[in-house]
């Protein structure tokens, strides 16, 4: 067996007069595809941070493979002292070639001229994706690497991991994300850490049956403390059970929205009847937007002036209404009825923030016409989470420095609220400068979902969080009884809460769809089309070519292969599912070592033959074109 890329023995980090975690062993071998898993404050980053060798531990040994480059993508990236992107994605320990700076960076669409100090948050991830990527590294440790990134960047960047012969570690909370590229995962859990041979798809049953036998052991012994220290955990396994029952409400939901769409997903939308349930929140009618184009820089050609790598326009942040000279949206109509959970989707640039301007209000259309309910009552919860100031308390954020918080009409002991937001009580008193990004964000839900309203915008409400946080707030968009309006790119999120997609390709028209975001990509791309990961940013599906140019046995895997990659992913999910029994192991030896290995051997088959598809579809297109 080879020895590992990396690896640590007994890690341990002290946090004050506490340990954060300690006698961790860990190791990385060559392809391993890990999920690092675990709450906000369990220290995940650190703990990538440690592997990187970015600090210190207080105990333990740190090993690498000589010669092996460990590369780290980290959640901010800091490009404070460069002038441009450029620079930025050029420094660094190994210092990548330029010309794959470059051709990543375009792939992913953007600019590195920009100035550094100017740039998004959307930007400077792209320039640090651009940068690790380009490093060739032999175990690439991401930690958050969808946050800031638009469906397509997101899209690309999975094709590129699925490709990658190395290993990687990947902290995220995009479920789908972590579903499809992981295939072990390490929990980071109450200072001690657990490996599983299953990617992210098998790890909430892993984790039940771990506290499950927790609980039996701790009843055993007859140990109430021991039970009560699971408050938490039990509080989450709860609400995954309950989730399960308000995803059946969900589909009910959709099923009664597409009673009142019309063919082809257009908003023709039946009057609603004058009840509380389905009175008319929000119409818009034939809505046009446009911006003019700035003012043109002699300096710098009008192509580049006006369009990124993917077409889209070219500016700081262009889905804020600053598109240079064209339609954002185009002729846009559309009934929310009170009730309804409407999801905001499109890459950056589409113009999803400027419609979800238009819908609330804090932007005009230039022709048609959007029209509130006078009884409106909105929370508008954006992604700079701008209503925290760092020197106040927790309680003060909360209920004003009291104990007691009026929560949509009834009265709640801050501790107690606290908990429901899967805070430990004792963080009353805690400085909001103190908390993790993650804690921030569950703070503003809980202080925010407090109030009476009656619409509930939020924009990119998933960063920074942890998956039992999105699980929380799902809970929350679940029972709340007004309308939702979400701007996300978080697929499985989207899934999970919205009965309505809008999806922006930014051509100005917006696709109206029943459903979720895998509703929205299922009538945008071909369903015979194999699923297989993208070369480029939007790799469309191969023609037939016009004349048979191809070989024979060309044109025969050309055919044939789509069906054979299916076959694979189904031999894959059937025996990943097997091996997400937690007790199989110790059962059957012999079985968990035959599922793991025919899993690998199929994992190799489906990678060459997408490999081989792909090159005979570029090959076919070729000659047809």
């Amino acid at each position: 067996m080879a020895a590992p890329i990396l690896s640590f023995e007994n890690l341990g980090v002290s946090q004050g007069t506490h340990w954060l975690f300690r006698h961790l062993d860990i190791f990385v071998g060559d392809r391993d595809r890990l999920a690092l898993i675990g709450r906000n404050g369990a220290g995940k980053t650190t703990l990538l941070k440690l592997i990187a060798g970015q600090i210190e531990a207080d105990e333990g040994t740190r090993s690498v493979r000589p010669g092996a480059r460990v590369i780290m993508l980290e959640q901010d990236p800091d490009v404070s002292g460069f002038a441009t992107l450029r620079d930025f994605a050029l420094a660094g320990d190994y210092a990548p070639p330029a010309h794959e700076v470059e051709a990543i960076a375009s792939q992913l669409g953007t600019d590195l001229n920009r100035e550094a100090a100017t740039a998004s948050g959307g930007e400077r991830r792209r320039a640090a994706i651009a940068r690790a990527l380009a490093s060739e590294p032999d175990l690439l440790l991401l930690d958050e690497p969808t946050n800031h990134l638009d469906i397509d960047a997101i899209d690309w960047l999975e094709g590129w991991l699925a490709r990658y012969s190395g290993a990687f570690i990947v902290i995220s909370h995009d479920r789908a994300f972590l579903t499809r590229l992981t295939r072990q995962t390490l929990w980071l859990d109450r200072g001690s850490i657990r490996r599983n041979e299953i990617g992210f798809g098998g790890f909430e049953e892993w984790m039940e049956a771990v506290y499950a036998e927790e609980a039996r052991a701790a009843e055993k012994l007859d140990a109430k403390l021991k039970i009560e220290a699971h408050w938490l955990q039990r509080g989450v396994t709860a609400r995954r059970k309950r989730n399960q029952g308000r995803l059946a409400k969900l589909h009910e939901m959709r099923a009664q929205r597409a009673a009142m769409v019309g063919p082809q997903g257009v908003a023709k939308i039946a009057v609603a009847a004058d009840d509380s349930k389905t009175k008319s929140v929000i119409t818009a009618e034939h809505v046009t937007k446009s911006f003019p184009p700035p003012p043109k820089n002699p300096l710098v050609s009008s192509e580049v002036e006006t369009r990124d790598a993917r077409g889209f326009p070219a500016s700081p942040e262009a889905d804020g209404g600053q598109g240079p000279g064209r339609t954002v949206i185009k002729d846009f109509s559309l009934r929310i009825q009170r009730g309804d959970r409407i999801g905001i989707v499109g890459g950056n640039g589409a113009g999803k923030t400027t419609l979800l301007k238009l819908l609330t209000g804090q932007m005009e259309p230039d022709s048609g016409a959007v029209r509130q309910a006078k009884s409106l009552d909105m929370i508008f919860i954006d992604q700079q989470r701008s209503l925290m100031q760092p020197g106040k308390r927790v309680r003060d954020v909360l209920a004003e420095g009291g104990d007691w918080i009026d929560v949509r009409g009834s009265r709640k002991h801050v501790h107690g609220y606290l908990k429901e937001f899967l805070f430990d009580p004792s963080l009353a008193e805690a400085r909001v400068g103190t908390l993790s990004g993650g804690e921030r964000s569950r703070l503003l839900f809980a202080r925010e979902f407090a109030r009476e309203s009656n619409l509930l915008v939020l924009d990119e409400p998933t960063n920074d969080l942890d998956l039992e946080t999105l699980d929380l707030l799902q809970e929350v968009i679940a029972d709340y009884d007004g309308t939702v309006l979400i701007v996300s790119h978080d697929r499985d999120f989207l899934d999970r809460t919205v009965t309505v997609t809008l999806g922006l390709d930014g051509s100005g028209h917006v696709d109206v769809i029943v459903g979720g975001y895998a509703d929205w990509t299922a009538k945008r791309q071909p369903r015979n089309a194999p699923r297989v990961e993208k070369k480029a940013a939007a790799a469309p599906p191969p023609p037939r070519p016009a004349s048979a140019k191809l070989s024979y046995k060309d044109q025969r895997d050309l055919d044939l292969l789509p069906a054979r990659i299916e076959e694979l992913e189904a031999a894959i999910a059937r025996d990943e599912q097997a091996l997400a029994d937690p007790n199989l192991y110790a059962r059957d030896p012999k079985r968990f070592a035959s599922l793991t290995q025919a899993i690998e051997q199929a994992r190799g088959e489906k990678d060459k033959a997408e490999e081989r598809w792909l090159e005979l579809a570029e090959k076919a297109e070729g000659m047809s074109g």
